[in-house]
């Protein structure tokens, strides 16, 4: 293994796995596990599903329902942003008489 890479030791329902990851990328799939750990107990503790791999699907599905309600949320906002910077734009130009037009 080259310097740059490390071995990671996670523990997701009580089981241990050795991941290889960037030096760099360390806490992230740390944090990472950490997160789906607590994902995969919540289902398991409710008790609706029974096994490791019914567990695992349902967890990185209700995370990717996550993910992509958060990539909306940023899109919208990202169109807000747009949209107010368009119109400050355009007070200023107008302000200024419109003779040039200002870039942003």
């Amino acid at each position: 293994m080259s310097e740059s890479q490390a071995m990671v030791s996670v523990r997701i329902l009580d089981k241990e796995y050795q991941v290889a990851c960037p030096a760099s990328e360390r806490t992230d799939l740390l944090d990472s596990a950490e997160v789906l750990n607590a994902k995969m107990r919540e289902i398991r503790d409710s008790g609706r599903i029974v096994g490791l791999d019914r567990i695992a699907v349902m967890a990185a599905l209700n995370m990717a329902n996550d993910l992509l309600h958060a990539q909306a949320r940023d899109k919208e906002i990202e169109g807000d942003i747009s949209d107010r910077l368009k119109s400050i734009s355009d007070r200023v130009e107008s302000a200024l008489g419109g003779t040039q037009p200002m870039n942003l």
